[in-house]
């Protein structure tokens, strides 16, 4: 069954659409969850908490993808409502060109300041090396990442989710084998974790770019296109809430991996990047389903469709109430035996990272309200509001709970804050869509 923008979605068509996006952000999330492994069991503690403590600045960069991906999207999706398909496909090639700039001057940026950067952020010695060994090879994908990140947004707005999700796939699974024969087969470290990324990233990248190049059954095709600085400015400013969402969880996470070193030292960077990389996996589900949804709702607004976009904002706060608990559940069951994958091998290490789980799951609970809420209005074309959720929730809420109750519980309110943070940032969600049914005319 062919499911276009424009039809009336029911709970079945609606998951039908956004699985694919959904299982493709699970896909990509793993990419760093498979580095972590291969390098937590076979290079060491100290490489491991080294990938972690790095990868919040690498995944910081990649977060133009997000914005040109989910702010261009809503731009496309809308004019594409309107009836502009011609004008759709040129805001679509305008924002693919400038990421691919911004990826370059990104990435050679990255290169050469990385160092003193890792440095600034706490790391020394031996950690301080690896940091820099793994950041430089993972930067060279940075521009084809960049495309990745953006494409899964894109492939849903060309109606080809289906694509998207072959090609995340393909990477995933290239990803693991290629990071099995070099890190665990041939013994290559963070050398050949790094190789396994770069070369899964770059297929992320360019397939994609390939297939809008050339002639294709999809609703996009690249093509020449004009510079617009209203455009860029648009999607810059709607998708400003997945690029603050993104920085500020980079910029949060290194403040988390400071107190972490003062509370637990190398043990507490090494179990908190263990449940960056579950936590990964479960937003990513949230994410997947609110890029898979968002091009619906921006198509109905461009539309005029008022009681569409009250049944998707319905429906779509009903499916993420299910997956909230279900993801709940699952953490709560799985904390045990992922502790024991990761860090098994120092029992410390595993107690500490256990009982860590069994208090930070409770924030599944709470996180998809706000990071649907923040793409439903990124796709009403509402930049303010989104990012006013994403900045409140990654950013604000993280810092002040993360810097205040580990003075009262110790380690274990650094567990409790990000609890505290969703909560927060769940209920400022749900005042935000009420204030604004009116404005929008989906109450």
């Amino acid at each position: 069954m062919n499911i276009q923008l424009s039809d009336h979605f029911t709970y079945k068509r609606l998951l039908r659409f956004t699985l694919p996006s959904i299982i493709m952000m699970i896909f990509t999330s793993i990419y760093n969850v498979v580095d972590g492994f291969f390098v937590s069991n076979y290079v060491g503690k100290t490489p491991f908490a080294s990938v972690n403590f790095i990868m919040p600045l690498l995944m910081m960069l990649g977060a133009v993808g997000f914005m040109f991906g989910t702010g261009g999207s809503a731009l496309v999706s809308k004019t594409m409502g309107e009836g502009k398909e011609e004008e759709a496909n040129r805001l679509f090639s305008l924002f693919i060109y400038i990421s691919v700039a911004c990826g370059i001057t990104l990435s050679v940026l990255g290169i050469i300041f990385i160092r003193p950067i890792a440095a600034l952020l706490g790391a020394d010695d031996v950690m301080l090396d690896n940091c820099v060994l793994y950041g430089r090879i993972i930067l060279l994908s940075l521009p084809c990442f960049i495309l990745q990140l953006e494409f899964q947004s894109f492939f849903v707005t060309a109606e080809k989710p289906q694509l998207g999700l072959i090609v995340t796939l393909s990477c995933g699974v290239t990803n693991i084998i290629l990071d099995a024969i070099l890190v665990a087969g041939f013994r290559l470290g963070l050398v050949g974790a790094a190789a396994a990324t770069v070369t899964s990233e770059c297929m992320g990248g360019l397939i994609p770019l390939i297939y809008f190049l050339r002639p294709n059954t999809g609703r996009l095709r690249l093509t020449r296109t004009v510079f617009n600085g209203r455009a860029i400015l648009k999607a810059c400013v709607n998708g400003s809430s997945e690029l603050m969402s993104n920085i500020s969880m980079s910029l949060v996470n290194m403040l988390y991996n400071v107190q972490l070193m003062k509370y637990a030292g190398e043990d507490g960077v090494a179990a908190y990047g263990v449940l960056m990389y579950v936590t990964l996996v479960f937003a990513s589900a949230f994410i997947g389903f609110s890029i898979g949804s968002a091009p619906i709702i921006g198509f109905h607004y461009g539309a005029g469709n008022s009681g569409e976009l009250k049944n998707l904002l319905r429906k779509g706060l009903s499916l993420i109430l299910i997956f909230s608990l279900g993801m709940f559940t699952l953490a709560e069951l799985l904390g045990m035996p992922l502790s024991l994958i990761f860090v098994g091998y120092d029992p410390d290490l595993y107690d500490l990272t256990r009982k860590g789980f069994m208090i930070y799951s409770f924030s599944f609970l709470f996180s998809g309200t706000a990071i649907f809420g923040s793409s439903f209005f990124t796709a009403l074309n509402n930049g303010p509001v989104s990012a006013a959720i994403s900045f409140l929730r990654t950013l604000v809420f993280q810092i002040i709970a993360v810097l205040a109750l580990p003075l009262i519980l110790g380690i274990d309110g650094i567990w409790v804050s990000i609890v505290a943070a969703e909560f927060m940032a769940a209920t400022v969600t749900v005042l935000f869509l009420i204030g604004k049914r009116r404005t929008y005319h989906y109450g």
